[in-house]
Formats: C-alpha cells, structure tokens, sequence
C-alpha cells in the first residue's frame, strides 16, 4: 500500500492540487462556475471540492464513510473553507431541496454495478442546464483494478494481475498475504469494473449524452502523484474499442441529461 493511502491529509491535498490544475479548467468548458452548486458522489476526505470551494462555488459532499466524512469536515475547518459533507447513500440523498449545477463522480462509478441505476439517480440532483463530470481508470489498464490499494509492497506496484481469471486472481491476493477485507475489496472491484464501452452504454441507456471525452495515456492526477506530466492518448487510439482501454489509465466524460426531464 502506498504511503497516501494511509496518510490521508497528504491524499486530501493531492487531490486539492490535482482539481485545482486540471478538474476545474477542463469542466469549466461545460459549467459555468460562478457561484456554482456543486455535489461530488463518493467525496471521500473532499479534496476535489477543495478548490471550488476556494473559488467561491458551494459544494456538497456525499459519501458512505463516516470516518470519510469527519475527516472531510475536519481537513476543510483546517483550510478554513466552507463545505457541507453528508454520510449517506447516494440514492437515499434528498439534497435538502437543492440542485446542483455540477455533480462530479470523480473514480467512483468503477465501484458501482448498477451504472445506469446510478446515473438515473443523480437527474433528480441537477439543475436545469447543470452537468455530469465523471472519471474513472478503464478496466484494462495496468491498475484498473487499484491493487495499489494492497497492503503487500510487491502485489501494489504489480501491473495488470487483476486480469488474471477470478480465482486465480483470488489465490493470488491471498499468495500476498492480503486481509479479507482488502480480498474483498478488490473482488468487488474486478466486478463492478468500468470500461469506455460499459460507461457510454450506461450514458445512453440512462437518457443521458456524451458532451465530452478525453482519454488519458498518463492520467492527469499523475503530476502531483508522482511528477509525471499528463498525456491524452491520441485520437487514433481513442476511437478503437476494447484495446483504449488497455492504455487509459483515466476516462473524462462530461454528459448532459437528454431524456427531457432537465434541460
């Protein structure tokens, strides 16, 4: 396991950092961020709404981690920012009446199995005009499955093992010595996973359309990680099924709701 996954308040200000560079100008194409509402699913510590909150946007975060939540709470008191972070299931947030003109699921939806279940349930949360910012690791890259989240120092940096076939892949992470907790987390990720093509299937299944995509050969969140400078893969590779995925190792989409019920 690497050291940002225990440390949480490094992870809090990587992401901080990472929105900061590249989330905010790249949906700000889409949304017009002055004295935007703005909802992130799956929100953990609130790192990503750091930034809009900075800029005077006013966020939400939900999440199912209490723990997640307090640390939320606690790391933006430090910022002295202003946020409200909710412990509850997504599908049970009411949102307190409110709208939102951007709801971002920023490596969430990869952990989900029902995907058009999910994106039909944020609908009832965006404003008219508002947008979908959704990203998430294709299936196939070299850690789609975030082994990196193992706790053995050689099974976190080993590329591609979460292809190996199910139990196989199961012998494996206990071979490493993983927990049953970490084997479990990382089985219900092999079956929840996220390709470009189940993700756009979802988008049109659920009313929804592609405003934009932009596939990343070196995923932006890659600089402040580890000094990699970001790279989108070329439009060749993007436009060819299945081998994409192999080599994104993040997906942007912004999406809108077509189906007439939001305009």
């Amino acid at each position: 396991m690497q050291k940002r996954h225990t440390d949480r308040r490094r992870y809090f200000s990587e992401e901080a950092a990472t929105t900061e560079k590249y989330f905010i100008p790249y949906v700000s194409r889409f949304v017009n961020l002055d004295g935007a509402s703005v909802l992130e699913v799956g929100c953990g510590e609130g790192g990503n709404l750091l930034s809009f909150a900075r800029m005077g946007c006013r966020v939400v975060g939900v999440d199912l981690s209490p723990l997640r939540i307090d640390e939320a709470r606690k790391f933006f008191s430090q910022e002295d920012a202003a946020g409200t972070f909710v412990c509850q299931d997504v599908f049970e947030y009411a949102g307190d009446g409110r709208k939102f003109d951007l709801i971002m699921a920023h490596d969430v939806i990869e952990h989900i199995g029902r995907k058009v279940r999910m994106l039909c349930g944020l609908r009832r949360l965006l404003a008219p005009g508002g947008r979908l910012f959704v990203a998430f690791p294709a299936w196939h890259m070299p850690f789609g499955g975030h082994q990196q989240i193992a706790r053995s120092r050689v099974l976190s940096r080993l590329p591609f093992v979460h292809l190996l076939p199910g139990c196989m892949y199961e012998r494996v992470l206990r071979l490493f010595g993983e927990d049953e907790f970490t084997v479990n987390e990382l089985l219900s990720i092999r079956r929840t996973r996220c390709t470009v093509e189940m993700f756009e299937s979802a988008v049109a299944q659920a009313g929804y359309t592609v405003c934009d995509r932009q596939l990343w050969l070196v995923n932006p969140h890659y600089d402040v990680k580890f000094g990699l400078r970001p790279l989108r893969l070329n439009r060749l590779l993007s436009s060819v099924p299945y081998v994409r995925n192999f080599v994104s190792t993040s997906c942007f989409y912004v999406i809108k709701d077509v189906s007439g019920t939001v305009s």
